[in-house]
């Protein structure tokens, strides 16, 4: 719930206004995990809340550091289903990543979280919930916020989860909350064109898409959702966006040795985004268990992204973090699945 539900909520339960408020930034600026721990509630208060409602937080319960800073987080959730993050410490920003469902049902071939296949979406509650839960771990002595940005980048497509979504980002975004700066958060899509639209007109925070290709026929084999929205009428709608602050898209392009990493493709995708106000984001693959796909040569990954600058299109590369503990989506939580397996059987 954001505040104004929360408000409504609380009234409609005899309670008073004020307590919203209070509720609201333990759960999202304090990242409470129990009603015990809201300490200027009354303890009376504190006693009926979990009859009232009671807190479905993901909780962490595994979590791995890695050799070049990156920490992955396992966070198991009400139902006994998991989704998994991600906390990226740099120079400039720490960034967490974040899961949207559980599972994808977007079966895109070098993911590997599609290998699950889609099981359900995540509440608003449960989505933000991972920021906090993070931040809370991560907290400073201080009390200095530990995250600087979010990106919905985790298992699962944001935008075929677009309600809990947005909702999730307004809670991200109050100043009770966790009060992230709306440049500072951003939703990747894989390329839904209606939900992309609905999302830039009710959303002020930032939009990436998933392009990862030149052609309709390595999208199509790559990415399905291309043969619903196929790279013309992607781009054209990308031309059109109503952002609300002027903002550009970022193009996120994951590089798959021998299929999409071509001098012919830097030169494709230089065409494919003429007139738009882009930004590239070339991501080397990360391999898992059982892909079919390989990472390219740092050589060409730097030819490529000279071709983008050359052409005029700003470009970075964007390294894949956690690769020493499972560092391609999804791939802790599918590891794990592959560990309890033998017990569920047994048990079974």
């Amino acid at each position: 719930m954001n505040v104004a539900e929360l408000q409504a909520w609380v009234e409609s339960q005899g309670l008073r206004t004020f307590h919203a408020r209070q509720i609201f930034r333990w759960l999202h600026q304090r990242g409470a995990a129990s009603y015990e721990e809201m300490t200027d509630l009354s303890k009376d208060l504190r006693a009926r809340l979990p009859q009232l409602a009671p807190l479905l937080r993901p909780v962490i319960v595994e979590e791995r550091p890695c050799s070049d800073g990156a920490v992955k987080y396992r966070f198991r959730l009400h139902d006994g289903l998991e989704v998994e993050g991600v906390f990226i410490p740099e120079s400039d920003r720490q960034t967490v990543c974040i899961s949207s469902q559980v599972g994808c049902g977007m079966g895109c071939a070098f993911c590997a979280t599609g290998t699950m296949g889609f099981l359900r979406n995540l509440s608003a509650a449960e989505i933000a919930g991972q920021v906090e839960a993070i931040m809370a771990r991560l907290r400073a002595p201080d009390g200095r916020r530990p995250v600087s940005n979010v990106v919905f980048m985790g298992m699962g497509e944001p935008l075929a989860n677009l309600p809990a979504v947005i909702r999730a980002a307004e809670i991200l975004l109050d100043p009770l909350g966790p009060g992230f700066s709306r440049r500072h958060i951003t939703v990747s899509t894989a390329g839904l064109i209606p939900a992309m639209e609905e999302f830039v007109r009710r959303s002020p925070v930032k939009l990436a898409v998933s392009l990862n290709a030149t052609s309709d026929e390595v999208r199509d084999r790559i990415m399905p959702v291309n043969r619903r929205f196929p790279l013309e009428r992607l781009l054209a709608a990308c031309r059109n966006l109503p952002f609300q602050h002027g903002d550009r898209v970022t193009f996120e392009y994951v590089m798959l040795g021998g299929i999409n990493d071509s001098d012919e493709d830097a030169r494709r995708l230089l065409r494919l985004l003429s007139g738009i106000r882009a930004k590239v984001n070339l991501i080397p693959f990360n391999p898992f268990p059982g892909s079919a796909f390989a990472r390219p040569s740092r050589e060409r990954v730097d030819a490529f992204l000279e071709r983008l600058a050359g052409g005029g299109v700003s470009a970075f590369v964007r390294q894949s973090r956690g690769a020493s503990q499972g560092g391609a989506c999804g791939q802790l939580v599918t590891t794990a699945r592959g560990r309890a397996a033998p017990d569920s059987k047994a048990g079974g």
